[in-house]
């Protein structure tokens, strides 16, 4: 019930927290000494308590009249810097397992597979048990005025009915707990299953150096750069698609008790499709899958904004787009420990950036969901939308046409043309190997 300014300013200010605890948890996970559960597993077995805690108070109202934009606000910080000390050593792990680029490359395969199947989770566990809490649309004023229905005013107040919003409260926090309860079994089985091998990530020549040493020798590697830049558009073209899907589906497509299948078709596409993207890398090369596996997408994107509704197009498109999804999460992932090869060999004497690497692409990952939440918000209470509306101005379908096909299209086109700059193909990974190995 807080006014949406507030939870717009609640989300940002999490974003622009995040853009400090990245870099700074990176930092700190740089200077751990290696203990015997490993140097990165100790960051996620202490963060997981603490993490679930803070997750579960989001979604908790507290009994008090003035506070609450600060209740939210701090316990959304701490829990976006609790996530942090768990996804950057999660992340670096790839680079802890093994030396070998094809089983990092599988290991990456297998990582990405199940944080999509994560996600397909726990929407539909969110969207199940918050979904059985019926929540009726909201006519427009203008429309109850003319017809001076009150059926139309009675179902305004039922918005308000203590008892509806005491049950959707309700409904969220079992939500919360179930979630808390999958991220402790997910961490407990990582604990215990996977062991960090500390000389997969030294040279015989490793000197240490200092973080911001690092850090300047990190941002000025050219590779890298260009691999967030395309990352940063492409990563921002499916956000928006995804973000916006769910309000196209029900008011521009008119298929309101559709949408979450729909969801549902995107995800597990993308889930399935993931191991053909896998295979695909190893068989063309990793930059050939990128513009193959990403660039699908558009005809798909432009198809469902010009033509009328269908819901067999939808579900189509929906298929396509999953596909697309699994070359976007695969791939910027997979290329990534690449770049950190390739700089190893331009910096023999410099190591324990790994974590660096990672914390930055993390960081951008979240930077690009808080970007396209701007966006989307903005435009969408730039051309009318009504909260809950059972429909929409014409300008607000117009606006989710743009969001969800003519922008993520010309993202895509942009991220692809910068992943044209990025230097690592498949002759330059093989040269790198043999270099690494003969440095070893």
């Amino acid at each position: 019930q807080l006014d949406p300014f507030y939870a717009s300013i609640i989300l940002f200010a999490g974003r622009a927290w995040d853009a400090i605890t990245d870099p700074v948890v990176g930092f700190f996970i740089s200077k751990t000494s290696w203990t015997r559960f490993g140097r990165l597993m100790p960051w996620i077995i202490f963060s997981t308590p603490f993490a679930v805690i803070s997750y579960f108070l989001i979604w908790f109202v507290p009994d008090i009249s003035r506070g609450q934009v600060m209740w939210y606000l701090i316990f959304y910080c701490i829990f976006q810097t609790l996530v942090t000390c768990f996804h950057v050593p999660y992340s670096a792990l790839t680079m802890f397992i093994s030396r070998e680029q094809s089983e990092r490359d599988s290991a990456t395969a297998y990582r990405m597979t199940v944080e999509v199947l994560g996600t397909v989770l726990g929407t539909a566990i969110q969207g199940q048990i918050v979904g059985k809490v019926i929540t009726p649309c909201i006519e427009s004023p203008l429309f109850i005025g003319k017809t001076n229905s009150s059926v139309a005013m009675e179902e305004l107040n039922m918005t308000h009915d203590t008892g509806s919003l005491t049950d959707t409260r309700n409904a969220y926090m079992i939500a919360a707990g179930v979630i808390g309860g999958l991220y402790i079994l997910c961490a407990v089985i990582l604990s215990v299953g996977v062991r960090e091998k500390r000389e997969s990530s030294e040279l015989q020549s490793d000197e240490p150096v200092s973080f911001f040493q690092g850090l300047k020798l990190v941002m000025n590697h050219g590779a890298y750069i260009k691999l967030i830049a395309g990352f940063l558009f492409t990563s921002l073209a499916f956000m928006l698609l995804e973000g916006n899907f769910a309000l196209f589906c029900t008011y521009t497509l008119g298929f309101r008790n559709e949408f979450q299948n729909i969801l549902l078709a995107i995800m597990l596409s993308a889930t399935l499709t993931i191991p053909l993207w896998q295979w695909f890398l190893t068989r063309f090369g990793k930059k050939t899958a990128v513009y193959v596996g990403i660039s699908s997408a558009i005809p798909f994107l432009i198809m469902v904004a010009v033509l009328d509704s269908n819901l067999i197009v939808t579900y189509i498109v929906a298929v396509a787009a999953g596909i697309s999804v699994a070359a976007a999460f695969l791939l910027p992932w997979s290329m990534l420990p690449d770049v950190i090869d390739d700089f190893k060999l331009q910096h023999p004497d410099s190591h324990g950036h790994e974590a660096i690497f990672f914390s930055f692409y993390v960081f951008f990952t979240k930077f690009t969901s808080g970007v396209s939440l701007g966006i989307s918000t903005l435009s969408l209470d730039f051309a009318g939308y009504q909260t809950r509306g059972c429909s929409q101005p014409s300008e607000v379908n117009f606006t989710l046409k743009m969001l969800v096909s003519a922008v993520p299209v010309g993202l895509i086109l942009l991220g692809l043309l910068l992943f044209k700059l990025y230097p690592i193909d498949e002759e330059k990974r093989r040269k790198n190997k043999k270099a690494l190995q003969d440095l070893r």
